[in-house]
């Protein structure tokens, strides 16, 4: 069965949810710092992930493939 759009809850207890939709992977987290901490709007990227950050809310989009050397290092 293809699925477009789900949904899973974040086990680390903080506020927000991972998602997939068609094959493209990340999640969604509410912050709980003031708004004026993060800006507006601000990009920004790591070896694995992209995140945006709109004032009090992240949402993070993993890389198709891992841009580190060792990603697959041990398995």
């Amino acid at each position: 069965m293809f699925i477009i759009f789900a949904t899973k809850p974040l086990n680390d207890g903080t506020k927000g949810f991972r998602f997939n939709i068609f094959g493209k992977k990340g999640m969604v987290r509410k912050r709980s710092k003031n708004k004026a901490d993060r800006g507006w709007f601000t990009r920004s990227e790591g070896s694995t992930m992209a995140w945006y950050d709109f004032g009090k809310v992240t949402v993070y989009f993993n890389y198709s493939t891992a841009r580190r050397k060792l990603a697959h290092f041990a398995g």
